[in-house]
């Protein structure tokens, strides 16, 4: 099962659009995890259209139009993987230790807000996992989203992927 992983798109506040190479990504994907801060809900339907399946949750920049139709916190089973979707985990001092307290019935727990891509283990085995943003890279060198892959029950290979510099 191959994965999309992105958050903190800000649509149309950062970027008129998502990048190009992130929609291919979307279009050959299973399944389409986004933690928030979608903004406006347009992208939302967007994503619903294109992508074969598609977890979302709201950010704290999602009014409640988005609020609406989005939950704080997702939690799927994608083919025996059970994943979390959630905006915030606080500071990342002792993010692992919170994680695993809150979400050590999953095995990865998918967050954004920071817009810093992040890759850890918690205590307990619980992998997090943050894309960074697509849009907006704020002190980062690069934009990013991630791309994973569903094996028999466990989380793959994961590779973080660099958009172009907008011009």
């Amino acid at each position: 099962m191959r994965l999309v992983v992105t958050a903190d798109t800000h649509v149309p506040k950062r970027a008129r659009d998502l990048p190009e190479q992130l929609w291919a990504a979307i279009d050959a994907a299973d399944v389409v995890l986004h933690a928030g801060d979608w903004v406006d809900v347009a992208l939302l339907d967007a994503l619903q259209r294109r992508a074969r399946r598609l977890v979302g949750v709201y950010g704290n920049n999602d009014g409640p139009e988005l609020r609406a139709r989005l939950p704080e916190v997702a939690r799927v089973d994608l083919a025996g993987l059970r994943v979390a979707v959630v905006h915030e985990t606080g500071p990342s001092v002792r993010r692992e230790e919170r994680c695993a307290a809150a979400y050590g019935d999953c095995d990865l727990l998918v967050f954004g807000h920071s817009h810093i891509p992040w890759d850890s283990v918690a205590p307990g085995g619980l992998r997090l996992l943050n894309p960074g943003s697509p849009t907006d890279r704020r002190r980062q060198p690069y934009a990013t989203y991630l791309t994973a892959e569903v094996v028999a029950g466990r989380l793959g290979r994961v590779e973080l992927h660099r958009l172009p510099t907008r011009r």
